[in-house]
């Protein structure tokens, strides 16, 4: 199916772009939510029409937001949770716990579903998105450590295992390497 996209929307286009999705997706959600329309010729020919409305709106939106995005920007949060040895968290730090600590934090009322991570398993340092608008992703950090233990001990220990886990990749990689090496010779000698 083909629809004619009236409104921005994540991760598939721009407000008058023609995209082809899913006979279920245009029908059930995009079309009822007022997000697109079919491709019909009447339709294409306001497609221009729309691009420009929408990049006129889109402006705004982030000249509006820009303030927003530069409170956002370098914004540092801790959480404190339960982890095993190896530094996996028993529970995990999921978007609501971020947005809500985003939201005390900087005095901005964020939603959960404009954080774009996947819940936080594992200590140490973490680099998450904020989408305010399609162009405005400012940065935040997120410092997971232990209760009881300093934020610099649970960045150190996330530093010495992804240092251990590249040793790993590359020790992986010779034996791979030495393993076809070895069938290549055996094969040759048949």
């Amino acid at each position: 199916m083909k629809v004619l996209l009236l409104q921005d929307v994540y991760k598939l286009g721009r407000a008058g772009d023609v995209k082809r999705v899913a006979n279920g997706y245009g029908r059930n959600y995009l079309i009822p939510q007022g997000l697109a329309v079919l491709a019909t010729p009447g339709a294409l020919k306001m497609a221009g029409q729309i691009r420009t409305e929408a990049d006129q709106k889109r402006a705004i939106l982030n000249q509006e937001m820009s303030g927003i995005a530069k409170q956002l920007e370098g914004v540092t949060l801790t959480f404190p949770a339960r982890a095993s040895e190896t530094g996996r968290l028993y529970g995990s730090i999921n978007t609501r716990m971020i947005a809500d600590a985003v939201s005390e934090k900087a005095g901005v009322e964020i939603s959960h579903r404009q954080i774009d991570s996947q819940p936080l398993r594992m200590i140490g340092e973490h680099f998450i998105g904020v989408r305010l608008t399609v162009d405005l992703i400012p940065e935040i950090t997120i410092i997971v450590h232990r209760e009881g233990e300093s934020i610099a001990a649970a960045l150190e220990e996330a530093e010495l295992r992804e240092e251990m886990e590249e040793e790993y990749e590359e020790v992986e990689e010779v034996y791979l390497e030495a393993e076809s090496e070895d069938s290549e010779t055996e094969s040759q000698e048949d």
